[in-house]
Order: structure tokens, then C-alpha cells, then sequence
């Protein structure tokens, strides 16, 4: 497998937990932990731009997902896509939820991962599956660390 991590947002971040996590997450889904993920964390007025050209919505945001490939089975290896994060944005959610930083972006990886994989929360039902499982996978990774 390979998970890569990038940071060009001048902000130091957990790269070496996150390919831990995401590792763990893939296994948890019952995915080939073979498969190819990108991680980047970028600076905020970046965010803004993708945020922009791709979600056709003004101002930054705390993550994106960039799927590529889907795997038809859970053994095919397949190139999944990208995750981008601001750690800027991650942090001043995490002291608005009470929690550390690492935490806040432990959980927007495992969100865009779950995105990338065609999971949404457009309506309740749906948030309230992913978040759970955003939320169990996270618990469940910090708990076997």
C-alpha cells in the first residue's frame, strides 16, 4: 500500500499517524490495504481556490476528496485519490469541538477517505452513518495504538 502524505502548509501535522489510520481504516472497510492513497495538507488560501473551482463555493473549507478509482471488489487494487486537509481550518474546529487538533484532522481524513468511497451526508440519514463511522474508526484506530 501505498499512503502518501504531503505538507506544504507550513503547519506541522501527524503524517506518520494519518498513513497509520488511514492503513487501519482500509482494513476496517475490508479494503485491499495495497491500494494508493494521497494525503496533502495544504495552506489555507489554497483550500480557497480548491474550494472554489471545485465545489463552486466561496471560502475555505476543512477537507476535500478527489476519488479516482473504485475497487469493484474489496481485493482490487486500485488508485483511490486524494484527500486534502487544512490544518488551519482543523484547528480552530478543534477548539470549537473541545478536542486536539490531531484529533480534528484524525477525523476529517477518515471523512474524505469515507468520501472517496461514495459515502455522503447530503440528508440525516446519511450524516448520521458516515459520522458514526468516521467516529467508530478513529476510536477504534486510537484504541489499538
Amino acid at each position: 500500500m501505498t499512503i502518501e502524505v504531503t505538507n506544504t502548509s507550513g503547519q506541522l501535522v501527524p503524517a506518520e499517524q494519518i498513513t497509520s489510520l488511514l492503513t487501519f481504516a482500509l482494513s476496517a472497510l475490508d479494503l485491499n490495504t495495497l491500494n494508493d492513497l494521497n494525503v496533502s495538507f495544504v495552506k489555507d488560501d489554497y483550500m480557497s481556490e480548491l474550494h472554489l473551482k471545485w465545489m463552486d463555493e466561496p471560502g475555505t473549507t476543512d477537507v476535500l476528496s478527489f476519488p479516482m478509482d473504485m475497487p469493484l471488489t474489496s481485493q482490487d487494487i486500485v488508485t483511490l485519490g486524494d484527500i486534502v486537509i487544512s490544518p488551519v481550518v482543523a484547528q480552530s474546529q478543534a477548539t470549537a469541538q473541545g478536542h486536539s487538533t490531531d484529533h480534528e484532522i484524525f477525523i476529517l481524513a477518515t471523512h474524505g477517505l469515507l468520501h472517496i468511497l461514495g459515502y455522503d451526508h447530503a440528508d440525516k440519514e446519511e450524516e448520521k452513518t458516515m459520522f458514526l463511522l468516521q467516529e467508530k474508526i478513529v476510536r477504534d484506530w486510537e484504541k489499538s495504538s
